[in-house]
Order: C-alpha cells, then structure tokens, then sequence
C-alpha cells in the first residue's frame, strides 16, 4: 500500500496526521473489500491553491474542504471485479498497485468546519479522508439515495475506526 501524503499549508498539526490519514484510508480499503494494494495520493494545503485546483477542474470560483480525483472507472461503486481486465488503465505497472487517485485538503477548511460542527481537528481530517476515499471508489452524493448511502458509508467506517464526534 503506497499513501503518498504531501503537506504543503504553513498550517502546523500536533498531531501524527499522517498515521491517522493512514489508518483512515486503510479502513475504506477493508471496509470496501478492495483486493488489491492500492496508491493514493493526499495533498494537504490550504484555501487559496484548493480554490485554484476547483476553480481549474470543476469551474467551481472558491476554496471547498476536499476535491477527489478518481483513476479508476466503476460501473457499480467499489466493483472490483471488472478492473483486472483493465490492468493497464488503473494499475501501476511498476508495483502492481490500484492507482485510485488523488486526494486534496484544506486544512483551512479541516480548522474552520472543525470549530463549526464542535468536534476535534482530527475527527474533520478523518472525515474528509473517508469522504474522498468512498469517491476513489466510484460513490457520490449528487441524488438524495446516493448521498444516503455514502453518508452511512462514512458514518459506519469512522465508528469502525472509533473516530467519533
């Protein structure tokens, strides 16, 4: 498993995020039962190169908390089956590794949503994670049903982890 994590705010954590992102994108590995070592990358930065990168991708003119970039195609979210018919689309072919994407963050965002919503900066980051992650796995939240699903999906994998509000 390669989490490549890459902090680029002068905003300082006292914490160990790097194992809490860890430990966060490895539980939606096991709670997904995805059967493959995986690649993520995370970029930690703050509200102005966030605002660039949604502004860039989405056409979307302001900073948000999180931004995914899947690299993988699902059918059906978390459908693994089919992706070994594709092995030069989506895996690494250096290490052998499901290349599911890019993960982005404003730790502006993480400090200001952590202080609205009453919880600690560590359980916003690892929601975030798990929010992107259930999106490197083809979920979304665009229909009421969909964001049902994710949101119990996230709700259930942070419990698991015992990250609570």
């Amino acid at each position: 498993m390669t989490i490549a994590i890459e902090h680029e705010s002068a905003i300082k954590l006292d914490f160990d995020y790097e194992e809490l992102i860890g430990r966060v994108v490895m539980g939606c590995m096991d709670f997904e039962n995805c059967p493959y070592e995986a690649e993520v990358n995370v970029l930690l930065t703050d509200n102005e190169q966030i605002h660039e990168i949604n502004r860039e991708h989405r056409g979307i003119d302001a900073p948000t908390d999180v931004l995914s970039f899947p690299m993988v195609d699902y059918e059906h979210p978390a459908d693994f089956d089919p992706l070994e018919d594709a092995s030069e689309d989506y895996f690494n072919f250096e290490t052998g590794e499901l290349v599911l994407g890019d993960i982005i963050i404003s730790l502006e965002k993480v400090l200001e949503q952590a202080d609205n919503y009453g919880h600690s900066i560590q359980r916003e980051l690892a929601f975030l994670v798990a929010h992107s992650m259930l999106h490197l796995f083809g979920y979304d939240h665009m229909e009421e049903e969909e964001r049902a699903v994710m949101e119990e999906r996230q709700r259930t994998i942070l419990a698991e982890l015992g990250i609570n509000r």
